[in-house]
């Protein structure tokens, strides 16, 4: 039973703070490249952060020195702390972990909503 469970998500104002949480289950946590992705209303799914199995972060632009993603392996979570909220950051989150060095499947979260207003 693999499972990846978003939390965090909700409403804040522009200029405030958030935290995501997603938490993992049923995988081998470590291997894992971990992302968060979101998906506004009638646009494109997209990548915000990336953190792989060793560490190494990326970034959308439109995030670059707002958010921060980490991950803590030992409780198979990775965090994305969002700082500096605008309205553009609006969306559905969504957590997802893409295998490295096997060629297993891939995984994704339910989403967590996340509403910037002003």
């Amino acid at each position: 039973q693999v499972q990846l469970v978003e939390s965090g998500g909700g409403l804040v104002q522009v200029g405030g703070s958030l935290t995501l949480s997603c938490t993992a289950s049923g995988i081998q946590f470590n291997i894992y490249n971990m992302e968060w992705h979101r998906q506004a209303p009638g646009k494109q799914r997209e990548l915000v952060a990336r953190i792989t199995s060793s560490f190494a972060m990326n970034y959308a632009d439109s995030v670059m020195g707002r958010f921060t993603i980490s991950r803590e392996n030992v409780k198979n979570e990775v965090l994305l702390r969002m700082a500096n909220l605008k309205p553009e950051d609006t969306a559905v989150y969504y957590c997802h972990a893409e295998p490295h060095g096997t060629f297993g499947p891939d995984w994704w979260g339910q989403g967590t909503q996340v509403t910037v207003a002003s």
